[in-house]
């Protein structure tokens, strides 16, 4: 049996960032306490906390950054940073499948109740994740493997199950948003979305799941549960996760009816 993917402590953005953040603090000739009594606003921090920052033991605040960007004239350099590196890391720790989808040439996820989290509006995720801001951020920055020029953005084929073109989430108006948007993307060359009825009983109805092909072929699989999520790579596990999709695409619409009854989901129950 394959070993699964060991998981780090430390979410690999964040050490890279406090490297930067170290290097200009050092060359500004002050101390770890020094540099922490100027951030918040005056309010300060503690050495401590500093420290834990440069090291990638914790994820520090866009504010944060902007301040220390400021006090340790940057010019902008560390904010930057920030955006390109630390944004992702509002994922926890144990989460690393965004760099995964990230290096994936085909994804292909099953999704029973909301949309997926690729394919969210900025609104309908916001509802979803009670409007927090980061998580919002890092939730949509995810969407741009699916538009990149390089690499190539990945094959998306999803299976979206009927009742998420009915579950309200967040209003009416975010509901009808979010439907025609999928309807845009389903346009794109490499993103294809298929319904599936709620009718009768399958093999996923036990929950979503993503699978992941990656550019040497193997396979890396993502599947939800109540507690967290489990990125998966075990033999056994990933033949049973195929067999799932296989048997969930078996059920599926072609993407010409299931574009038809999204749209009729938008005119009938949204447009109201």
């Amino acid at each position: 049996m394959a070993p699964r993917r060991r998981r780090s402590s430390v979410s690999p953005p964040l050490p890279a960032f406090g490297r930067q953040l170290r290097r200009y603090r050092e060359e500004a000739g002050l101390t770890q306490e020094s540099l922490g009594r100027r951030a918040n606003n005056g309010r300060g921090v503690t050495g401590q906390y500093v420290g834990q920052v440069e090291s990638g033991r914790t994820r520090c605040s866009r504010e944060f950054a902007k301040t220390m960007d400021r006090e340790l004239k940057a010019g902008g350099r560390l904010l930057e940073l920030w955006d390109d590196l630390v944004l992702d890391s509002a994922f926890p720790i144990w989460f690393d499948w965004p760099s995964i989808e990230a290096e994936a040439v085909m994804i292909q996820p099953h999704q029973p109740l909301p949309v997926h989290g690729l394919l969210q509006t900025p609104d309908y995720a916001a509802a979803l994740l009670k409007d927090n801001r980061e998580a919002v951020e890092a939730r949509l920055h995810r969407q741009r493997i699916l538009t990149r020029s390089e690499p190539p953005p990945p094959v998306f084929s999803l299976l979206l199950d009927e009742v998420a073109l009915y579950r309200e989430t967040g209003s009416p108006a975010i509901m009808k948003e979010q439907l025609e948007h999928l309807l845009a993307l389903d346009e794109l060359p490499n993103i294809t979305i298929q319904v599936v009825p709620s009718r009768g009983e399958h093999p996923g109805n036990s929950g979503a799941f993503n699978l992941a092909t990656l550019e040497d072929r193997s396979e890396v699989a993502y599947v939800d549960s109540a507690i967290r999520g489990l990125t998966i790579n075990d033999p056994d596990d990933l033949a049973t996760i195929t067999t799932t999709l296989i048997a969930v695409r078996s059920l599926a619409l072609p993407s010409a009816q299931s574009r038809e009854m999204i749209r009729r989901a938008v005119e009938e129950r949204w447009s109201q």
